[in-house]
């Protein structure tokens, strides 16, 4: 079942990030936790997650942004997208894909854009397949780390 993340659901979340991100560190000070409660509180902010049988096996995190282009119609990013390593190439990707794109055309958004940094191939013919284009814009990312003078 495809439905809005709730607050018991953290732990499972957390498990299938750990496999998206295996080396972040485990936290402890609780900022994750709060960050997950500020996450489920906005209204611009969604987290999704595919629940079979009471267990998470899938999550996206789709970012609403409002604009004031494109006749003020808001965008979409969409992040973190995870599903449980052992049910890969089951389809719930593609279930969890076309929920969260849904929720981002029921709300008004003109497009949805997302960056991954996997050099998988079949990683990539999986956007494409959910509807995503590489070849529409570029994307560009900075890091605190990366800062150049003048900039």
């Amino acid at each position: 079942m495809f439905r809005a993340a709730r607050s018991d659901d953290f732990e499972q979340i957390i498990g299938l990030y750990r496999q998206l991100n295996p080396d972040d560190p485990v936290l402890h000070d609780g900022s994750d936790v709060a960050a997950f409660q500020q996450i489920l509180g906005s209204p611009a902010l969604h987290l999704f997650v595919l629940d079979v049988d009471g267990v998470v096996v899938a999550t996206t995190y789709l970012n609403v942004i409002p604009n004031l282009t494109r006749s003020a119609s808001p965008y979409a990013v969409i992040e973190n997208v995870v599903v449980e390593e052992s049910r890969r190439g089951t389809g719930l990707g593609r279930l969890i894909m076309a929920g969260t794109l849904q929720a981002a055309w029921d709300a008004g958004c003109y497009k949805a854009m997302l960056m991954t940094g996997s050099r998988t191939p079949a990683t990539h013919a999986f956007y494409r397949a959910c509807g995503f284009s590489p070849d529409v814009k570029s994307a560009y990312l900075a890091r605190p780390s990366q800062r150049r003078p003048g900039c």
